[in-house]
């Protein structure tokens, strides 16, 4: 059991990803609307849709998760948290999202993607590393038919894979317009890149950097905004 800030707890599946830096730091890198309507592609457990709603009290929550087990763990998150009313979670494949949700229903989109590329190694870390049922492509294209004209597309990923990201989001409409760089320390190197990318967007692109820890390994002021302290 995982304790969220505001009260709000979160439960995983045994064999679900642990909540960690990704999910918190990307929950720290969207900025909402009032009332915004969100859909959280790969929405897993509900971890993003719970971390929003507990930053956020105006906000709904629609997840896409093709994983039986952890769609109904997000219900049950959903019910004990007291927010059946802000969030849900459809059990399907966001490859056919156009059969699942009409399309521009969303403010804005947002995303924990695996990583990797579907290979050898896929069977061992599950859905939730690995591109066994989606890649960026699919990714991207669900998350264009999802958000409506000028609204927004927050993910998380590996630097290593930035160009890919851009070039993705370009390809699908979804110009990047705002760049985190993140590292644990200053002199260490990126660990992840946090995007944001609109809908019908013109060209030109933010770049901000932030650290985890101080140079002396202490909790730097990113940190504490992102973890409540």
């Amino acid at each position: 059991m995982e304790q969220l800030h505001n009260g709000f707890t979160l439960e995983l599946c045994p064999n679900a990803f642990p909540l960690s830096t990704d999910s918190i730091a990307l929950s720290g890198f969207v900025k909402l609307p009032r009332e915004a309507s969100v859909l959280d592609l790969g929405s897993g457990c509900g971890t993003m849709g719970l971390l929003l709603c507990a930053s956020d009290d105006t906000c709904h929550i629609t997840g896409v998760e093709i994983d039986e087990t952890a769609h109904n763990m997000a219900l049950h998150n959903m019910e004990v948290n007291g927010l059946c009313a802000r969030m849900s979670s459809i059990c399907g494949d966001l490859k056919t999202i156009h059969t699942i949700l009409p399309p521009g229903r969303f403010h804005c989109c947002v995303s924990n993607p695996p990583y990797f590329s579907a290979g050898p190694q896929s069977k061992s870390h599950g859905t939730a590393r690995h591109e066994q049922y989606c890649n960026l492509d699919d990714l991207f294209r669900a998350a264009a038919w999802g958000v409506r004209y000028g609204g927004d597309f927050y993910l998380v990923h590996k630097p290593e894979r930035l160009a890919e990201l851009c070039a993705c989001g370009t390809k699908h409409g979804l110009e990047p317009k705002r760049l985190c760089l993140l590292r644990h320390r200053p002199a260490d190197p990126i660990s992840l890149v946090l995007l944001q990318c609109r809908k019908g967007g013109k060209p030109g692109l933010i770049i901000e950097e932030e650290c985890l820890q101080t140079p002396e390994g202490q909790p730097s002021e990113y940190y504490r905004r992102l973890y409540h302290i």
